[in-house]
């Protein structure tokens, strides 16, 4: 009997897959959850008893929450990433680390194929079908719902033939959270002029009086809150329990999938949100101009890249060591206030602070230089335009 590794998270698609795969295709099902932070620890116990209730040979689960951050979240705030000014990329920057670590596990037990859920629409069966074919190359892929093309309706309804009770209403949402967000889909996000119900997000809206927080970051990486040292992992984790009740970081990106077709995904990501526009107004105050200017540029590509994908590709080393690179002065404290569904970043504190009155004031007052040094220097930082309309006579 062929072993066959599945990706399993316990919701509708996967459950579809252990029967599938068991009972149709006859296969030796060894499950498997990746836990990218998203996950307590009775959660893993539950989607661990759903596994073996639903046939599997074996279960694991794999905590790859400190990798995850070390190897992708970390570069995603020394970047900014926001795609299209919006997306923090919570579930395209965790499924690149799924899938890696499912093929490194298939390649462990010996499976000769492995399987996910993906459906034949979204970006998602790129990304697993990409990553394993290039860690496990000759390993068969099986993708039962984009193979069969099925609806989730006829999963339900194929489910509780099998016995197995699943209910429309619990499928209406399809709900991924991790450690750097939670992406929410369902029947308003197919459109493209309604907006998610407040019943669909996750988290509801409880908090609502003011509070200010503080991020302290070493080199770019976030190391406290509120003034209290603790992993990168752990100021994610706490200033997502502090901030997402006030609704912050809701929202739905508008993007272009891998397969060229538009799509909407909800998503709620305080943390991510909060963490990045902190982290980017810490470094206007202590990199240079080039410095955020070529950032911008490269961290644009970056996300993209990862968007897609493409992790393994050696080009994302390289942007890193810059990225890497340009975080040795991204040192200090951000202070944030929180409010219902937004948050002010009032400022920050550093000893690498470039806008040092040392220098001058902006608008105000200059030390470094005469009326004259600056006569001068604009006569000739505008010379080629000057020349240019003498010559053009315009």
């Amino acid at each position: 009997m062929k072993k066959v590794v599945l990706a399993f998270s316990g919701g509708l698609d996967t459950s579809f897959c252990c029967i599938y795969l068991t009972q149709d295709l006859g296969l030796e099902v060894h499950s498997v959850v990746v836990n990218t932070g998203g996950f307590s620890d009775e959660e893993l116990k539950n989607i661990e008893e759903r596994a073996y209730a639903l046939g599997v040979k074996s279960h694991t689960t794999i905590d790859e929450t400190a990798d995850y951050y070390r190897d992708t979240i970390k570069y995603l705030i020394f970047g900014n990433v926001l795609k299209n000014a919006t997306y923090p990329l919570s579930v395209s920057a965790e499924r690149v680390c799924q899938a890696t670590a499912i093929a490194n596990y298939a390649k462990k037990i010996g499976a000769e194929c492995v399987a996910h859920g993906s459906t034949g629409a979204g970006n998602d069966q790129v990304r697993f079908d990409m990553i394993f074919q290039t860690l496990i190359p000759g390993v068969e892929i099986i993708t039962p719902i984009r193979d069969l093309q099925l609806s989730r309706e006829a999963e339900i309804e194929y489910l509780n033939k099998h016995g197995v009770e699943y209910s429309a209403e619990k499928a209406k949402y399809s709900i991924n959270k991790g450690l750097w967000g939670t992406s929410v889909g369902g029947a308003e996000t197919l459109t493209s002029n309604q907006y998610l119900p407040e019943s669909a997000w996750p988290t509801p809206v409880t908090s609502s009086v003011p509070q200010q927080v503080t991020l302290d970051f070493v080199k770019g990486e976030p190391v406290a809150l509120n003034g209290e040292t603790m992993t990168s992992v752990k100021v994610i984790q706490e200033l997502q329990v502090i901030a997402q009740p006030y609704g912050i970081g809701r929202d739905i990106h508008v993007g272009d999938t891998i397969i060229g077709i538009k799509g909407r995904v909800g998503f709620e990501a305080a943390a991510s949100v909060i963490l990045i526009k902190a982290h980017h107004t810490l470094e206007k105050h202590t990199l240079t101009k080039w410095q955020l200017s070529w950032k911008d540029q490269i961290s644009a590509f970056y996300g993209n890249y990862m968007h897609e994908g493409q992790m393994h590709d050696p080009v994302m080393r390289d942007i890193e060591a810059f990225l890497q690179s340009s975080q040795e002065t991204v040192t200090g404290r951000v202070i944030v206030e929180l409010h219902p569904y937004r948050f002010v970043v009032i400022g920050v504190e550093s000893e690498h602070d470039l806008m040092s009155n040392k220098f001058g004031s902006y608008g105000e007052m200059n030390k470094g230089y005469t009326g004259d040094d600056v006569k001068g220097f604009s006569k000739i930082f505008g010379n080629q335009t000057i020349i240019w309309h003498k010559v053009n006579k315009k």
